[in-house]
């Protein structure tokens, strides 16, 4: 995969230096994250309404900022699709609200799609006392991100996402310069044009919301924008890897009552039959809700359901076409 530039480009030097700090307040000076707002600007004197309708209105622009990034982020999930596909992993790095939103993405894949834990996984800088408690000073170790990735293994089939508002936190750029220096695919999700993060990396997701209705509180806009691509990203990059029938969730785990229940719905939805028959075709499948479907749909047993799931990687559809056509 070609690099934006030689692998042996270091990560900006973020040492405590009164030259290098300098140079990142102005950096950070000059970010859309950082500047005031000035629709909010009286905020403080509203009414409660009256700032909802506020925080309602800059919350509107976020899905538009969105979409204007819709090329750059089908990019971003066909690196993250073939990393996956070839036996890779997938990695998400932040600090503070950014982190947290990775681990969240990445902590749903299991039981949404049935996938192993190691195969999507997110950290956040300070570790997961981070999640509950903030340890801001975290994300300026820029070493303590390159030990995640060593620590971690990345490879050449791995993908990294590194995910910071301000495109600049370096713990991020230190996991990514890691990273890259391992042969790893590397996507930035920021909030700033060219930002330094974008500059190390194999595409930039760079959704510009302007500044927050506080200034500089990123959880709020910028979390948002965050949030609603991590959310595109990891689903279309299952739906491409066959976890996904029409638009069900087949790959789920019935861990619990509640998604037990699903999992008969979701059997009943996909091939129309009563509900005790597809609990009773569950327990068939081993509580394998892709199974089942396959079971219902070509009347195979379990094992030969199970053997053209394979033989398809896992694509339910491809399968269940390709039994309909040998007995067409």
């Amino acid at each position: 995969m070609q690099k934006p530039f030689d692998l042996g480009t270091p990560v900006i030097n973020l040492a405590d230096t009164a030259e290098r700090k300098g140079h990142m307040d102005q950096y950070l000076a000059g970010l859309t994250t950082e500047t005031v707002n000035p629709n909010t600007r009286n905020i403080d004197m509203c009414e409660t309404e009256d700032i909802l309708r506020l925080i309602n209105a800059e919350d509107a622009a976020v899905p538009g900022a969105v979409a204007k990034e819709l090329p750059r982020l089908a990019q971003a999930v066909d690196i993250a699709y073939e990393a996956l596909h070839g036996g890779g992993r997938m990695f998400y790095v932040g600090c503070g609200t950014s982190g947290r939103l990775g681990v969240l993405d990445a902590s749903e894949c299991p039981p949404t799609y049935g996938t192993d834990p190691e195969l999507v996984q997110g950290y956040i800088a300070g570790g997961d006392a981070a999640l509950r408690t903030a340890i801001e000073g975290s994300e300026d170790d820029a070493d303590a991100g390159a030990r995640l990735i060593a620590d971690l293994g990345l490879t050449q089939r791995d993908v990294l996402v590194g995910i910071t508002a301000s495109g600049s936190a370096p713990f991020v750029l230190g996991a990514v310069d890691e990273a890259r220096r391992r042969g790893a695919a590397c996507i930035a999700l920021v909030n700033n044009p060219a930002s330094r993060l974008a500059e190390l990396c194999d595409v930039a997701i760079a959704p510009v919301v302007g500044p927050e209705v506080i200034m500089g509180s990123t959880r709020m806009k910028a979390g948002t924008a965050q949030k609603l691509v991590l959310n595109m990203l990891s689903t279309s990059v299952m739906i491409k890897m066959g976890k996904v029938y029409h638009n069900l969730m087949v790959d789920l785990r019935a861990t619990n009552r509640k998604l037990r229940d699903r999992s008969v719905r979701i059997i009943c939805a996909a091939t129309d039959v009563s509900p005790a028959q597809a609990a009773d075709y569950l327990e068939q499948a081993g509580g394998q809700v892709k199974t089942a479907i396959m079971m219902i749909g070509t009347g195979l047993a379990r094992a030969d359901a199970e053997a053209v799931l394979n033989g398809s990687g896992g694509r339910l559809a491809q399968a269940i076409e390709q039994c309909r056509a040998a007995h067409a």
